[in-house]
């Protein structure tokens, strides 16, 4: 595996959603080994005491703390716990959601609304609870709140079976250039990343299938890349070298768009 790319993150407290697998846990080792105290977030908690641990034998600081990001009440006693152990968090990763392989016409009401709430509801509390905290710990002057929204390339292209989990991750997009407008003048950047298909837990068994590989054969490259490929655009994004940068979206799919 390629080391990670280098931004010293020494002095931050980054919070990020979904992180016991997947993505997020990815996120959570760059972010520590970047030099960040890290709040791990998800709902299980064996999985997260699992990605501490991981992160504490590398010799990183990290915290897991149990949050459903679709419950205000959640989201809030998250927070609260993440600031007692250590201190304002001041870069958010808003990655947790959820997805479906379902067609249209076999998408239920609850599907959909399990959808709306975790990848629109859920993105939008982590959002706006974090930056509250920002503001009054005075980002405005700092300029140093950096959210970071984990969207997907479903936004911009159409794959089969995301009808209403891609129009989510458009909202996402949406969501994260208004919020970036609305708190320009109080110190917290607001971007989105957009991934493409990654080599992940996830994505495994679709992969191997035969649909999954004919998906793989219709991209440019022909290719799955590893989510470490993430790493350097997140750990700029959560830098002080992004002081500049808000309402960017940036699209990581090795060309799987064009």
């Amino acid at each position: 595996m390629a080391a990670e790319p280098k931004f010293d993150l020494s002095g931050r407290v980054a919070l990020v959603t979904g992180a016991s697998s997947g993505l997020g846990a990815g996120f959570a080792k760059a972010l520590a080994a970047a030099g960040a105290r890290v709040v791990l977030a998800a709902r299980r908690a064996d999985k997260l005491a699992e990605q501490v641990a991981a992160i504490r034998a590398a010799g990183g600081e990290a915290v897991g703390v149990g949050m459903d990001v679709t419950d205000e009440a959640s989201t809030i006693a998250a927070y609260d716990a993440a600031e007692a152990a250590f201190g304002t968090v001041d870069t958010i990763i808003a990655n947790a959601g959820v997805a479906t392989e379902k067609m249209a016409m076999s998408l239920s009401a609850a599907d959909i609304d399990g959808l709306l709430a975790a990848n629109i509801r859920g993105v939008f509390l982590t959002a706006t609870e974090g930056a509250k905290r920002l503001d009054a710990a005075g980002s405005r002057e700092k300029q140093h709140g950096r959210i970071i929204l984990i969207g997907s390339i479903t936004a911009d292209k159409i794959f089969p079976a995301t009808s209403v989990y891609g129009a989510t991750k458009a909202a996402v997009r949406h969501l994260g250039r208004s919020l970036a407008r609305e708190w320009a003048r109080r110190g917290i950047n607001v971007n989105i990343i957009q991934p493409g298909y990654f080599e992940s837990e996830m994505t495994a068994d679709m992969f191997a299938s035969d649909v999954g590989k004919a998906l793989i054969a219709s991209f440019p490259r022909q290719r799955m890349r590893p989510a470490s490929d993430l790493h350097a655009p997140l750990l700029f994004l959560a830098s002080d070298a992004s002081v500049g940068v808000t309402g960017s979206v940036i699209t990581i799919d090795d060309g799987q768009t064009l």
